[in-house]
């Protein structure tokens, strides 16, 4: 659904003042400025009395109690996406809301964001295939040949290349329409201040990957009845950033086996061995188990299971599980044994998995085809 003149109908908490906008600018009267009253200050609190309740994990989400389920109700600025299991709640909740806000109801979700949705019978597929297309055409690749991994594998780029400049404002263009297709693919975004030309040809080789996965998205079956369990995958290379021997957290979370939540970023310390770097990644992929678990408890109304943290590093593991600061932790900054506190109480369970299964490594490091975990 779509609020109409979502702008007009905000409560506004404090007064603001706005320049006259050029074209309407009174003769004479040039240093004036406008003041805009919010016209319906009860908008906000209108959904409020049917059951709606904001979830504090997550300020995008509403839920609303349906009989004995969880209405889930996500709002993007004046963009609603209403989820529920029963249609004749949706379409309840929608004459409430018709009846507090004039609405434009847009029926079955199949677009969103920039995300196409499919909904069948066996479930719902999330791609961007329509984006991925206008991003080729942007940047002259339409009818590029395709990549089948988007890097080269043992691939260093530095940000000291040598090699010449190219234009900085097309490569930021380039980087940032693909940084939009991290909703269904794995994170990037590096060497924005002074791209070079090994920088490009690496962004170029990625597009041809995306040329050549431009279906692929992420499936959601329907599983009814089924209890939908939280793994989560953690990983960590050693010192593969050559700039600064910084080394890159990768996790992956799944619900169910489908996958929900996945990041890749460069650890904000130097780790002085490769357990060092293991267990920095996976105190940062407990926080999001928590919150993740935290979350699924406010949306469903049940107490989810600890989630199941897997990790190919049993020193890692073994140091979370182990109070005293020994030779292998005494270095290492406080507020990374966050996690110990997280095992010990339950909240997290961590399991060791082979390096050969474990799905974050795609989120660390450039993959050869054969390495592609299974």
């Amino acid at each position: 659904m779509d609020v109409k003149s979502a702008f007009l109908n905000g409560d506004l908490k404090e007064e603001v003042y706005v320049k006259q906008p050029p074209g309407y600018v009174v003769n004479g009267q040039e240093h004036r400025v406008l003041r805009p009253e919010g016209m319906e200050p009860e908008a906000r609190h209108g959904a409020e009395g049917d059951g709606v309740q904001a979830v504090e994990s997550e300020h995008a989400l509403n839920t609303r109690r349906a009989e004995h389920r969880q209405q889930v109700v996500g709002v993007y600025v004046d963009d609603l996406v209403i989820t529920d299991a029963s249609k004749k709640e949706i379409e309840a909740f929608k004459a409430q809301m018709k009846k507090t806000f004039r609405m434009s109801d847009l029926g079955l979700l199949t677009y969103y964001l920039g995300i196409e949705v499919e909904q069948r019978k066996d479930g719902i597929t999330l791609c961007q295939s329509s984006y991925a297309r206008k991003l080729l055409e942007r940047s002259g690749m339409g009818e590029c040949r395709p990549n089948k991994t988007p890097m080269e594998e043992k691939l260093k780029l530095s940000k000291d290349s040598k090699a010449g400049k190219v234009d900085a404002t097309s490569y930021r263009s380039i980087v940032g329409g693909l940084r939009y297709l991290v909703h269904t693919r794995p994170d990037l975004a590096r060497f924005m201040a002074e791209p070079r030309k090994d920088h490009q040809t690496a962004v170029q080789h990625i597009l041809r990957y995306v040329a050549g996965t431009i279906n692929h998205g992420i499936i959601y079956p329907r599983r009814s009845g089924e209890k939908a369990n939280l793994i989560g995958y953690s990983d960590s290379d050693m010192g593969g950033n050559i700039d600064g021997r910084r080394s890159t957290s990768g996790m992956l979370f799944f619900l169910g086996g489908c996958a929900i939540a996945w990041q890749s970023m460069k650890q904000r310390i130097v780790a002085l061995s490769t357990c060092e770097a293991e267990y920095v990644a996976v105190a940062a992929a407990c926080c999001q188990a928590v919150w993740l678990r935290r979350l699924l408890r406010e949306v469903t109304g049940k107490e989810p299971r600890a989630p199941v943290l897997r990790v190919d590093n049993t020193f890692a593991i073994e140091l979370t599980k182990n109070p005293v600061l020994h030779d292998r932790s005494k270095h290492i900054d406080i507020r990374f044994h966050y996690i110990r506190e997280c095992v010990a109480e339950g909240q997290v369970v961590l399991g060791h998995v082979h390096t050969a299964q474990q799905l974050a490594d795609l989120l660390t490091k450039p993959l050869g085809q054969w390495r592609l975990p299974s």
